[in-house]
C-alpha cells in the first residue's frame, strides 16, 4: 500500500492509480475504505468499466451478492477483458437461479481467457447461442487437441442444452480427469449429475466444489437444490437463509425457499418468503401462484387487484401470465365467484395448452400396447421373476385424486416411509427405449418383452439402488406416489412382484376439474384441456381394468369418497393389503410432521373434510365437454365402463 500511495504522489488522483491503490487498500484489510474510494472513483470515471468491476469482485468477497451483481454486469459490459470477473458472474448468477445468464457468463469467460482463436470463436459462438456452430468447431478443436480440457468442457455445454445430458456427464468426467482442479468444469459437472437424477453423485462434486471454496454462491445454491430434492430440507433451508443474507434482492430465491418451507410443513414461514418474493417484483405470477397453489390460503382484495393489473401489461411473460390466471382463479373460487373464477381458469389452461401442445392418442396407444403385451401367457411364463424385494409401496392414479392423503395416511404407520413422486420408475422407461433403439430397435414395451427373469431382476435392483438416497429412517417400506406409474404397472409387477400397488380413484368430474384447476410445473400435459383430461381418465380406466382382469388383487384400489366416508374401515382394508397391522396413528395422520411435496401438503395436515368432494358442482354450467368425454364413466364409477377386454383369462 506504501508503493500505490507514492505513485499517487507523483502523478496525482490519476485513475489507473486510484484503483490500484484501492486494490492495495483491500489487501491491508481496510475492505471499507476501499469500496467507498472505489465508489468515489466511478463516479469520477462513469464510462471505465474497471472501476466497477473491481467493486463488484470487492462485494462479492465482502458476501454482498446483490451489490456485486449490480456493478459486475455494467462494469463487463463497458470493460469486458477480465476473465476471472466473467467466472465471479456466472457464479453469482447461478446463485440467484439465472442459469441461461451464467452459462454465458462462463462462455464469455473461456472466450477472454482462452488465447487459441478457434476456441474463442467456439467460446464466442456458445455465448450467443449458437449451438450448431458452436459444436462443430469445437470437434474440430478436439479433433486436432483431445486434450483441450476447455474444448471439452464447453463440448459438454453444448451436449447438456441439446438434453443429450449422458453425453454431457462422459464429457465432463473425462475433462475432470485431465484436469481435476478445473472447478468451473466440476460445477458443471454436478449440474448436468442434477439434472440425471442423480443426487448422490451430485452432491459429492458438489462437496469437493465447497471444500476448494466455501463460499461459492453458485455451489451453495445447487447444494440447496440437491438437497430439497431428496428431502433434506432443513438443511437446504438453512443453505437458502444464507444465500438470502448475501442476496436478498433476489425473488426468485425467495421463491425457492419458500418452496422448501411450505413442503417441510413451515407454513408461515413460505407465506412470508413468497409475499417477500411478490414485494420484490409484483410481476411474479409464479410466486402468486405458490400462494394459491397452497390451496388453504386466502387472498386479499388487494391481491386480487394486483393480479389484474399485471394482467394488462403487454410485456408479461406468457408462463407468468398463465400462472396469475390460476391464481386468480383460486382467488375468485374462494370468495364463491364461480363465473369469474372458471374464466381465468380457462385462460390459464388455453395458455398453457399453446406452450405444452399435447396429442390425446398418444396415452390411448400407450395403454392399448400395455394390453396386448401383458396378457396372461406372458405374465404366467414369468412368474417368480423379478426381485424378491418388498420394500415399495406404489401410489398410482391420476394426480388430484387424494393420493397425498393416502400417502399420508400410510406414511404415519412406524414401517412406512414417505418420500416423494419418484422418477425412477420412468427413468428405467427411458433406459429400456434407449436399449432398444441402440441394439433391438423396438420400444420400451418390445424391449420388456425380450428380458429373461435375471435381466428383470436386475431392473428391480437398480430401481431399489436408485431411490435409496430419497430414505431417511430405518422403516421397512417407503412410498412411491408418482401417479404416472399407472402407465407401467406391469413393469412394476415384472421387476418388483412383491411390491404392493394401490390405485387412488376419484369420481371422475371432481379428480378431472380439480386437475384443470391446477398449474402443474411440469409434466401432466394432459391436464390442460377438458376433453384432453376425460380422454386421459378414460385411458386410465381401461388400463387399470385390464391389469384387474389379468392379475386380480394385485393392484389394491381406494376410492376417494369411501375413504372420506368410512376413513378407519378404508385404512383397516389399505394396511391388510399391505401386510400391516392396525396403527391408530395412521387415523391421526394429519399429525405427521413429514416434509410433503405435492398440492396438497397444507390440506393433508389436517383431519379428513367433505368440503371438496363436490366442489366442482359449482362449476357444471362449464364442463360439458368434460362430461360429454367422460360419458359412462360417470354412470360406472368407480367400476369402469364396460368396454371390450383385452384379455380374456386372469393368472392364477
Amino acid at each position: 500500500m506504501a508503493q500505490t500511495e507514492e505513485i499517487l504522489r507523483v502523478v496525482g488522483p490519476q485513475p489507473q492509480a486510484l484503483l490500484l491503490n484501492a486494490q492495495a487498500t483491500e489487501a491491508c484489510g481496510r475492505r471499507d475504505v476501499a469500496t467507498v474510494a472505489l465508489e468515489a472513483l466511478v463516479q469520477q470515471v462513469p464510462g471505465w468499466g474497471a472501476p466497477q468491476v473491481e467493486l463488484g469482485l470487492m462485494l462479492g468477497r465482502a458476501g454482498r451478492g446483490d451489490a456485486a451483481l449490480r456493478w459486475l454486469q455494467p462494469g463487463l459490459a463497458l470493460s469486458p477483458e477480465h476473465p476471472h470477473a466473467w467466472r465471479h458472474l456466472g457464479d453469482h448468477l447461478s446463485a440467484v437461479g439465472d442459469e441461461a445468464g451464467a452459462e454465458r457468463a462462463y462462455a464469455t469467460h473461456i472466450r477472454h481467457a482462452a488465447g487459441d482463436p478457434q476456441l474463442m470463436a467456439a467460446a464466442d459462438a456458445l455465448a450467443a447461442n449458437r449451438i450448431p456452430e458452436a459444436e462443430r468447431l469445437l470437434r474440430a478443436q478436439l479433433h486436432d487437441s483431445p486434450t483441450d480440457v476447455a474444448a471439452i468442457r464447453m463440448l459438454a455445454e453444448v451436449a447438456a442444452r441439446l438434453g443429450r445430458l449422458a453425453d454431457a456427464e462422459t464429457l465432463l468426467s473425462r475433462c475432470l480427469e485431465l484436469a481435476p482442479d478445473f472447478h468451473a468444469a466440476r460445477q458443471n459437472y454436478a449440474m448436468v449429475l442434477h439434472r440425471a437424477n442423480k443426487p448422490e453423485l451430485a452432491l459429492a462434486q458438489i462437496e469437493r466444489l465447497l471444500a476448494n471454496e466455501p463460499g461459492n454462491p453458485g455451489a451453495r445454491n445447487l447444494k440447496a437444490v440437491v438437497l430439497c430434492r431428496i428431502g433434506d430440507y432443513l438443511p437446504a433451508i438453512d443453505l437458502y437463509d444464507g444465500i438470502l443474507a448475501e442476496y436478498p434482492d433476489h425473488g426468485r430465491i425467495w421463491l425457492s425457499q419458500g418452496h422448501a418451507l411450505k413442503t417441510a410443513g413451515l407454513r408461515q414461514r413460505a407465506v412470508a418468503a413468497y409475499r417477500r418474493s411478490i414485494a420484490l417484483d409484483p410481476g411474479f405470477g409464479e410466486a402468486f401462484w405458490s400462494l394459491a397453489n397452497l390451496k388453504t390460503f386466502r387472498f386479499e382484495p388487494e391481491d386480487i387487484d394486483v393480479m389484474l393489473g399485471q394482467l394488462t401489461r403487454e410485456d408479461l411473460d406468457t408462463e407468468q401470465r398463465s400462472q396469475f390466471e390460476f391464481a386468480l382463479g383460486k382467488g375468485y373460487e374462494d370468495v364463491g365467484d364461480y363465473a369469474a373464477s372458471f374464466a381465468h381458469y380457462r385462460r390459464g389452461n388455453d395458455i398453457r395448452r399453446q406452450a405444452l401442445p399435447y396429442r390425446a392418442q398418444d396415452a390411448t396407444m400407450r395403454v392399448r400396447r400395455s394390453g396386448e403385451l401383458f396378457t396372461p401367457e406372458f405374465l404366467a411364463s414369468r412368474r417368480g421373476s423379478g426381485s424378491a424385494a418388498a420394500d415399495p409401496i406404489f401410489i398410482v392414479g391420476l394426480p388430484r385424486s387424494g393420493s397425498t392423503l393416502v400417502e399420508q395416511i400410510l406414511s404415519s404407520h412406524p414401517a412406512v416411509e414417505g418420500t416423494m413422486e419418484l422418477p425412477e420408475v420412468i427413468a428405467l422407461t427411458h433406459d429400456l427405449r434407449r436399449q432398444g433403439s441402440d441394439a433391438r430397435g423396438g420400444s420400451y414395451h418390445d424391449v420388456l418383452a425380450t428380458l429373461d427373469a435375471s435381466e428383470l431382476r436386475e431392473l428391480g435392483e437398480r430401481y431399489l439402488e436408485r431411490t435409496r438416497v430419497q430414505r431417511k429412517t430405518n422403516a421397512p417400506h417407503f412410498i412411491d406416489k408418482m401417479p404416472n406409474n399407472f402407465f407401467h404397472v406391469g413393469l412394476i409387477h415384472l421387476m418388483l412382484p412383491n411390491a404392493r400397488i394401490v390405485d387412488v380413484r376419484r369420481h371422475p368430474m371432481a379428480c378431472c376439474f380439480s386437475g384443470y384447476k391446477q398449474y402443474f410445473a411440469r409434466g401432466q400435459n394432459f391436464s390442460y384441456g377438458l376433453a384432453d383430461i376425460g380422454r386421459y381418465y378414460r385411458d386410465y380406466l381401461s388400463l387399470m381394468a385390464h391389469f384387474q382382469q389379468v392379475l386380480p388383487g394385485r393392484v389394491h384400489r381406494v376410492v376417494y369418497e369411501d375413504l372420506v366416508e368410512d376413513t378407519q374401515a378404508q385404512v383397516r382394508s389399505l394396511l391388510q393389503y399391505c401386510g400391516l397391522p392396525f396403527d391408530p396413528a395412521c387415523l391421526r395422520f394429519f399429525e405427521n410432521d413429514r416434509p410433503v411435496r405435492t398440492a396438497s401438503s397444507e390440506q393433508v395436515r389436517q383431519p379428513i373434510y367433505r368440503e371438496g368432494l363436490d366442489q366442482w358442482r359449482h362449476y357444471r354450467p362449464w364442463l360439458g365437454e368434460l362430461e360429454a368425454t367422460l360419458g359412462p364413466a360417470l354412470e360406472t364409477y368407480p367400476e369402469p365402463p364396460p368396454e371390450p377386454a383385452t384379455a380374456p383369462h386372469a393368472v392364477q
